[in-house]
């Protein structure tokens, strides 16, 4: 039987490698929203972040998601994505 390969995507904050469903996935739309995709399929540029605080500070301070997405994040997106990471360690 063969193996399964495990889809592997680098995290902005750490940028460390790591299992695609580790992550959470920002994606800057065509209509030029920021989403939280949570399923990895909405269509547009995506970059990945660990779902710690320690990646999403380090994402902050050396902008790892505005470079990953090639524009500027509004801080909204940084809001949102520290209210999940919030929910998801409760």
């Amino acid at each position: 039987m063969a193996v399964r390969k495990i889809p592997q995507r680098k995290c902005a904050g750490c940028e460390q490698m790591k299992e695609k469903k580790q992550l959470i996935r920002v994606v800057h739309t065509p209509e030029d929203e920021f989403l939280l995709d949570l399923t990895g399929k909405k269509s547009g540029r995506g970059t990945y972040i660990c779902k710690s605080r320690e990646c999403f500070e380090a994402a902050r301070k050396k902008r790892g998601l505005e470079r990953s997405l090639k524009c500027a994040v509004p801080p909204e997106v940084y809001d949102r994505l520290l209210e999940q990471l919030e929910s998801e360690e409760e």
